[in-house]
Order: C-alpha cells, then sequence, then structure tokens
C-alpha cells in the first residue's frame, strides 16, 4: 500500500526535486504540490492525500496555520512539517497545531520515506534534536497534579521507549535492537497502553516524568 503525499513548500525547485525524489520509491505516491499553505488546505480537499509534507514559511497561509485548518477540516491527511528551522517555537507551534512530526531538510532520503510512511500510520516522527526539545522543555515544566502511577515497564520497552525519546523510527528500532520490525510495534503498542498515553511522543514525555531515563 502506497502513501499518498501532497508536497507544500514555497519553493518551486525545492518542490519539484523532491518530488522526483519520492516518485521514484515503491512506497510513495506523490499527488501533487502546493506552493502555500491555502492552496494546501484546498488540494488536501480534492486529492485526500495521505500526508501533507508542510514546509512551516510561506506566504499566503504559513504551514502552522495550515496544519492547524486541515487538522479542524481534513483530520484524515496527516501533517509532517518537513522545514529549515528547528527553533522552538516553531517545533512547538507546529506539534500544537497538529502535526504528527518534525524534520529538517537536511534528513536523508531514507529516513524521510521512512518517516512517511509512518506519519500515514499516525506515528509521531521527530527529529533526534526536535525530540531533546521536547523533553529538556517538559523537564522545565512546573510539577503537576500527580497522574496515575504507570505499570511498569521490562527492560526491552525501557529500551524502546528510550530509542523513541531519540525520535527513532519504528525500523531504526529494530536495527538497534536486532529484533523484527513487526515485534517493535508490539512493544510501542505496550508502552503506550502502559504509560498511558496515545502516542509517541506523549510516551516520550511521560517516560522523562517518570524518571525512566
Amino acid at each position: 500500500m502506497t502513501v499518498r503525499v501532497l508536497i507544500v513548500d514555497d519553493q518551486a525547485l525545492f518542490r519539484e526535486a523532491l518530488a522526483t525524489l519520492l516518485e521514484v520509491q515503491p512506497e510513495i505516491d506523490v499527488v501533487g504540490e502546493a506552493a502555500n499553505g491555502e492552496e494546501a488546505v484546498r488540494l488536501c480537499a480534492e486529492l485526500r492525500p495521505d500526508v501533507a509534507l508542510m514546509d512551516l514559511r510561506m506566504p499566503v497561509l504559513d504551514g502552522i496555520a495550515a496544519t492547524a485548518r486541515l487538522r479542524a477540516e481534513q483530520p484524515g491527511v496527516r501533517v509532517l512539517a518537513l522545514t529549515t528551522f528547528d527553533d522552538d517555537e516553531d517545533v512547538f507551534a507546529a506539534l500544537r497545531a497538529g502535526a504528527v512530526g518534525y524534520l529538517l531538510k537536511d534528513v536523508s532520503s531514507t529516513r524521510l520515506v521512512e518517516a512517511l510512511v509512518a506519519a500515514q500510520r499516525g506515528e509521531s516522527v521527530l527529529q533526534p534534536s526536535v525530540a531533546a526539545k521536547l523533553v529538556a522543555r517538559v523537564a522545565r515544566l512546573p510539577a503537576e497534579t500527580p497522574r496515575p502511577s504507570a505499570t511498569p515497564l521490562s527492560d526491552r520497552e525501557l529500551e524502546v521507549v528510550r530509542l523513541l525519546a531519540d525520535g527513532r523510527s519504528n525500523r531504526e528500532i529494530a536495527k538497534t535492537l536486532f529484533l523484527a520490525e513487526g515485534t517493535v510495534k508490539n512493544l510501542v503498542t505496550s508502552v503506550l497502553s502502559k504509560l498511558q498515553v496515545r502516542d509517541r511522543t506523549q510516551a516520550a514525555l511521560r517516560a522523562k516524568e517518570l524518571g525512566l531515563f
């Protein structure tokens, strides 16, 4: 099953180069290109892509505002931010708006394809530097009302959640731990359940909150 992707970037040359790169990947079907957020929202309604690969700083309507509109109007479209910038405000604004992941434009093609496939499944995909920013911000937050205790994680699950916090995909975790990718998927599901969270990003934050790494 291929991932239907809409490329959103205000630089025509970058869009064309990225489309050329992705179209040769058997897992990816590039269904369209948009030059700004307003065009992206319109094309998502017409083309129904699985993932919008979204730049953030664009004219007419920026990527963060477009992401928020897509979450409200086209919740079936996953937004994966792909940008040059990793400053804190861009990162947190994009994730608050509803992006399922955040990558920088120096990402490898292999990592990008893995991220698009993961985003289609609803997984959070974060550049390691971005994951570190999230963990650091949580560490600076004031203490909140204690949450119910999480079910203890096994040693293997602890290894998985630490790699999640580094922004690793299931495939990368599988290679690191010498496991089958299906086994890693099951471990991630177990981690989410035990930590009482909905996604990988929340799992990393919850694990940090519990002092698991």
